[in-house]
């Protein structure tokens, strides 16, 4: 069924009014494009992955709004009344409609993930593709959480990973977001993996995706802060976060590490990559690697 997609365009300040006018019409469903604090997304989620450079190019200042009709309405009487609308408010605007399926407006934002081939034995698919492959393969659905290998510190996690696995080992995944690290770990033969997220989405989404890769009675997906839901030695730790939080969990990660085990920790942009080092080495851990993407370090540690 092919549905009406009205797109207003409005400037970033005019932004708050102009959507909720936008609500007040809308019928069928709304949708809306802001991309004006991306950046600090990014710095404040270390493992959001924007797996596609188009999304940080998008616009800052301004914001489109979709307003979706249902199919056999006629747009008119929409354009007419969103014409009042933003004129009462004095808001400048353009306005474009165009035909749209609604899978392609329910499910747009999947555009933007791919099959990925990481390392040596991986390959991340999303869960509504095919593709044939010897490698590993690590079915995704990122839904609300974050992680989907795309992002450099995610790919740079798994490629440790990749060499990291022999088989049989216990793993924990502070941050696990989508779930990607420690399902990757069940996938290439560890023995166990725990999942911590302080988001009770986050955690939903990675027992999902345990389940979507057959992993899931190896996985235990936790809720809580950091490593407070750790329970006795890992082999391996990994830690795709910001570069605050894993200098505040430094101290703490010897404790949880096995005798040989290796702590992964990734989400630190270059500027702060020495900052980083001196508190892992400050708190007792042999930096083995250190790794870097795209102004992105991650480090493994012992």
């Amino acid at each position: 069924m092919e549905w009406t997609d009205i797109r207003l365009t409005v400037a970033q300040k005019d932004a708050e009014q102009a959507e909720a006018a936008a609500t007040m019409i809308a019928e069928g469903g709304i949708y809306i494009e802001d991309y004006s604090d991306i950046e600090q997304q990014v710095a404040e989620i270390a493992h959001v992955d924007l797996i596609e450079p188009e999304l940080l190019e998008k616009p800052r200042d301004v914001v489109i709004i979709h307003i979706y009709l249902e199919p056999g309405t006629q747009p008119a009487e929409t354009l007419a009344a969103i014409d009042a609308r933003m004129d009462a408010a004095g808001i400048p605007y353009t306005v474009e409609t165009a035909g749209v399926e609604q899978e392609d407006w329910q499910n747009g934002w999947r555009k933007y993930y791919h099959p990925l081939e990481i390392g040596r034995r991986l390959a991340v698919v999303p869960s509504w593709q095919e593709y044939d492959t010897d490698r590993v393969k690590l079915m995704l659905d990122p839904g609300l959480a974050f992680g989907t290998g795309g992002h450099e510190t995610t790919s740079l996690c798994l490629e440790a990973l990749d060499e990291l696995v022999a088989g049989g080992e216990r793993v924990l995944d502070i941050g696990t977001g989508s779930g990607i690290l420690a399902i990757a770990a069940l996938k290439l033969g560890a023995a166990s993996a725990e999942g911590v997220d302080i988001d009770p989405v986050a955690v939903r989404t990675a027992c999902e995706n345990a389940a979507l890769n057959e992993v899931d009675g190896r996985f235990t997906g936790l809720v809580g802060d950091l490593s407070d839901q750790a329970s006795g030695k890992y082999n391996i730790v990994t830690a795709n976060i910001v570069a605050n939080a894993i200098i505040s969990l430094a101290p703490v990660v010897p404790g949880l590490l096995a005798e040989g085990g290796h702590f992964i920790a990734s989400g630190i942009i270059d500027t702060r990559a020495d900052e980083v080092e001196a508190a892992l080495t400050a708190a007792g851990l042999q930096v083995a690697a250190r790794r870097e993407k795209r102004g992105w370090v991650c480090f493994v540690c012992q």
